[in-house]
């Protein structure tokens, strides 16, 4: 045979393996109103940058009639590519092959190209429709399966990865979404579950919908699995594209800086907080009024709103933000806010970026709820984060700083490099209010007029304690400034920030409360 039939032969066997499972699982796949894997990686990577590995490689099955079906490139596509010039590894199974089912060659690929992105130092992208464990293949799929949860875990904090759920991922497939950095979902597409809803009906007699179970919205408001929440399949990928410009690609780096720009914010940024302390405002509007062009990618947006996480640029430097937010539950820490901020500043830690803390809370969210929920161990994630984390770690106090909430949001107990406080700021055991009444009960109780013996006693609390100026006088504030400083502020601690080294003691690794 000719070289030029020989080159003629790969490309019919190439055309043929890239169809998938064939037109009519592609239809189907479409009628869905989902995307071809094929189609979902050029989506994401730049154009004409996608190669292809592994394109044919088939199943080694043979049990229940497996020796009988060819299944194109065993229903997973693995390659590598850019993104905005910058190199990545990437995963799509694919659906229209057997559901996308996981068996023991499917496996193989979506590790050999996850040894290769940590092995280059790269980001991981991998994208889950799958039907689950290919049950023809027993515990190989198993086997499988427990490979790539392997990998993720030591790839942890060393390369971003990058989970896009795209169809269903369920029972033991959710676990390798879960070990990643962050996680997308597709409102009507995506399905994250341990058992599905027959199993659930058969063993508990309970009837629920897939979506209601775990959909995409589910997993992105009320379960905390997913970090981005889309409408669309493009609007995911864009997101994706996004997230990437602010993460460095991998730990020994630091995120790309981009050209400083101004904030768009015009305004006194004092305007933007309530006079009345017990009045909310948006702190997302804090944090734009002080970032490069006020753009804030937030994470997270729809899990424990009372808290905000997000990246945002100050000086062309990706920076991390922790917020607490007064418009949810006037920014209390909780289980779930505990754990969405400590993940976070491990991940800031992890790779490189520094941290800005703004404060305004009253403490951890009090209640039977809690407490049996285990606010105690969750709450403990944010102490042990922050004072785990070796980053900048800089903290703007807003309003209130009570009790633990105050020492939990990087205090410089903790190791903050620099502790600022607007003059609205209240530090203090617990707020005037209830601090009034346990300090001065019996005073209020004997008084002829005890409502007014209260409020005159919670103005003299008010002047000794709740202010910032307390703190500032021992030491634990760093400044006291005036809202419109803040920026500037902050660009001049993360300068001087730029060199910082910190070594904890040796050991083999710490003991969080997870």
């Amino acid at each position: 045979m000719s070289l030029k039939k020989h080159i003629l032969d790969l490309r019919k066997r190439k055309e043929k393996v890239e169809m998938g499972g064939g037109e009519k699982a592609i239809e189907k796949q479409v009628a869905m109103g989902k995307m071809t894997a094929r189609e979902r990686i050029l989506a994401i990577l730049d154009q004409d940058s996608f190669t292809e590995y592994d394109l044919f490689v088939e199943h080694e099955a043979k049990d229940f009639g497996m020796d009988k079906k060819q299944l194109h490139g065993d229903g997973v596509i693995i390659g590598t590519g850019t993104v905005y010039g910058a190199p990545i590894c990437v995963f799509a199974q694919d659906f229209t092959v057997a559901g996308g089912s996981l068996g023991l060659m499917h496996a193989r690929k979506i590790t050999k190209i996850m040894d290769h992105a940590l092995k280059m130092r790269v980001p991981l992208i991998g994208i889950n429709d799958s039907g689950g464990a290919r049950i023809q293949e027993g515990v190989n799929s198993l086997a499988g399966y427990g490979e790539i949860f392997y990998r993720n875990t030591i790839a942890s904090g060393v390369i971003p990865q990058i989970s896009v759920i795209l169809g269903p991922c369920a029972g033991g497939a959710v676990y390798s979404p879960a070990l990643t950095d962050f996680v997308f979902v597709v409102d009507n597409i995506s399905k994250m579950f341990i058992t599905g809803p027959g199993v659930i009906k058969t063993v508990l007699g309970e009837e629920i919908s897939m979506e209601e179970l775990g959909g995409a919205r589910v997993h992105a408001e009320t379960t905390g699995n997913a970090h981005f929440f889309a409408e669309s399949e493009q609007e995911c990928f864009d997101q994706i594209k996004k997230l990437i410009t602010f993460i460095p690609w991998n730990n020994s780096k630091k995120a790309k800086e981009f050209p400083p720009k101004e904030p768009q914010f015009k305004g006194n940024l004092e305007d933007l907080i309530p006079a009345d302390p017990r009045k909310p405002y948006d702190v997302r509007d804090v944090i734009r009024s002080i970032v490069d062009d006020g753009d804030f990618f937030e994470i997270q947006e729809l899990f424990a709103a009372n808290i905000v996480i997000g990246f945002g640029r100050m000086n062309g430097q990706t920076i991390g933000f922790v917020a607490n937010q007064p418009l949810v539950l006037a920014g209390v820490l909780d289980c779930d806010s505990s754990d969405k901020a400590a993940r976070f500043i491990r991940y800031c830690d992890s790779f490189n970026i520094p941290i800005v803390t703004l404060e305004d809370m009253p403490g951890y969210l009090p209640g039977v709820d809690q407490e049996h929920a285990g606010v105690i161990r969750h709450g403990a994630k944010v102490l042990y984060a922050y004072s785990e984390a070796t980053v900048p770690k800089i903290t703007v106090i807003l309003r209130k700083a009570y009790g633990g909430g105050y020492i939990a949001m990087n205090s410089r107990h903790l190791g903050a490099d620099f502790m600022f406080a607007w003059p609205t700021a209240e530090i203090a055991v617990m707020g005037p209010e209830g601090a009034a009444n346990i300090i001065f009960k019996k005073e209020i109780e004997g008084a002829e007029n005890p409502e007014e013996m209260r409020q005159l006693k919670v103005q003299e609390y008010k002047e000794k304690f709740a202010n910032p100026y307390v703190a500032a006088a021992k030491g634990y504030i760093d400044s006291v400034i005036e809202p419109n400083e803040t920026r500037n502020i902050l660009l001049h601690a993360l300068e001087v920030s730029v060199g910082k080294d910190i070594n904890h003691p040796d050991k083999k690794h710490g003991i969080p409360p997870f």
